[in-house]
């Protein structure tokens, strides 16, 4: 009876996590081209899908997008890629068109404002790559430069493991002690 409760537990969390974002993907769609998330911020990565086409390859073009998205077979019936909104677009509904086999394929993103974050916080991710990319052993060596040096364990874990020891040697002591009565009476 468990199993069952927690596999319908687990269903039910899908589908109202899940759900609404898919719905609202189709349903923002106004075709048979969707994008998901329907609503990307500026800066934001979107996954595109188109279906009723049959070619092996297409491109999604929209003003909303910062380059032509390459649109190719995925595991249905349809073909997918992934794309990037410009961050410089203002929010707002725009069409996304892929055309396929002589057919244009139409469908709409609509574009929310970006949040904006409170004032002094920092984001904490850049909307696209910013130059120079810290790979390797250079961005390494310059976070490890900038800060405090550590080494060894923090004040935490030093409590835990003096209170484990010290437990572990009074169950030691313990154990001696018994041992000790039991030979004082048998011998």
């Amino acid at each position: 009876m468990g199993k069952r409760r927690l596999a319908l537990c687990a269903g039910v969390l899908a589908v109202t996590a899940f759900g609404p974002a898919a719905c609202a993907a189709y349903a923002a769609d106004g075709g048979d081209v969707s994008v998901v998330p329907a609503a990307p911020a500026p800066g934001g990565d979107i996954a595109l899908r188109v279906t009723g086409c049959d070619a092996r390859e297409a491109v999604a073009q929209s003003p909303a997008l910062v380059s032509d998205a390459r649109l190719t077979p995925d595991d249905g019936d349809g073909l997918a890629g992934d794309g990037r909104v410009r961050s410089t677009v203002t929010a707002g509904t725009y069409t996304v068109t892929v055309a396929c086999d002589g057919t244009e394929h139409r469908g709409t993103v609509e574009v929310v404002r970006k949040h904006t974050p409170a004032a002094g916080a920092e984001p904490s991710t850049h909307p696209s790559p910013v130059a120079p990319v810290n790979a390797g052993a250079g961005g390494a060596a310059r976070d490890l430069a900038g800060g405090p040096e550590r080494h060894g364990p923090g004040t935490a874990q030093t409590v835990v493991a003096l209170a484990l020891a010290g437990t572990a040697a009074l169950t030691v002591h313990r154990a001696a002690r018994r041992q000790a009565r039991r030979g004082r009476r048998t011998g």
